[in-house]
């Protein structure tokens, strides 16, 4: 007599994950459907880095100081911003694909299906990270082609790994609740363009301590610097210092905050 009243709240408890589960892979064929998106978003980051590189790198590396100059250390120095880049452009990519959903009616359809809420999101978060991780992999390629030379380990190679997959999915909850805020999906592929510009307000193509002064304040106390620093460090076997606790407080923010809007903004909408 107890065995069924105990197997329901089981069910219960993992229809979450199938559902998840069921949302990733809508995300995924979406993804593959639809291959000039993916494109676009890492054809952005390429396209700076070929152009800081073979453009301004001469005479911007000639600028570092470094022993060798030209545009061998500025590839070094100017890939860390690159690699960081990729993901605000992926990330950019989440908010305008939870607008369509928000705006072309699909939420209106999942209302009357039997799914978990926090499936539908977390298929969106997780085909975010799978695609970041895809994004990275042909960026850092294309680096390593055009002169990026990291001097990092195997071990410093998994902790960046690690690392950007925490940057990642503190990025991505933001434009969820970017993109479920947004009445268009053209209005969805400008509010996360501050991420994209961020780097550029940094330490990620030129040396903060090269700024006047106001900007250089708001250069060495905005997140995406110490993120910057941290990803340079882990690369190129140098001390990053306080960067990576500072970086992973900024994450931390940015997650919760990402997910408590997302969740406050979609529990709202999916009971309408």
């Amino acid at each position: 007599m107890s065995t069924p009243a105990l197997a329901a709240p089981v069910g219960l408890r993992l229809h979450p994950l199938r559902d998840s589960a069921t949302m990733l892979r809508r995300n995924l064929k979406h993804m593959l459907r639809y291959p000039s998106m993916t494109l676009m978003l890492v054809g952005m980051p390429i396209v700076f880095l070929l152009l800081f590189v073979y453009v301004l790198g001469g005479t911007m590396g000639a600028g570092l100081g470094a022993a060798s100059g030209g545009r061998a250390a500025y590839a070094n120095y100017v890939a860390p911003a690159i690699i960081l880049m990729t993901v605000t452009a992926t990330v950019q990519g989440t908010a305008i694909s939870v607008a369509m959903d928000m705006t072309e009616g699909v939420i209106a359809r999942f209302r009357t299906m039997h799914i978990a809420r926090v499936s539908v999101l977390t298929g969106h978060v997780l085909g975010s990270v799978i695609q970041a991780v895809i994004s990275l992999t042909i960026v850092i390629g294309v680096a390593l082609l055009v002169g990026f030379e990291p001097t990092a380990g195997l071990g410093a190679w998994l902790a960046t790994a690690g690392f950007l997959m925490v940057v990642t999915f503190a990025l991505v909850w933001l434009c969820v609740a970017l993109g479920q805020v947004s009445k268009s999906v053209e209005t969805a592929s400008n509010l996360p363009m501050p991420l994209v510009l961020l780097p550029f307000l940094g330490s990620g193509f030129v040396p903060t301590d090269s700024m006047p002064g106001g900007l250089r304040w708001f250069a060495e106390h905005q997140p995406f610097t110490p993120i910057i620093e941290t990803l340079r460090g882990l690369l190129m076997d140098k001390p990053i210092g306080n960067n990576a606790w500072i970086s992973l407080i900024w994450c931390a923010v940015i997650a919760l905050a990402g997910y408590l809007w997302s969740k406050k903004l979609f529990n709202r909408e999916f009971a309408h």
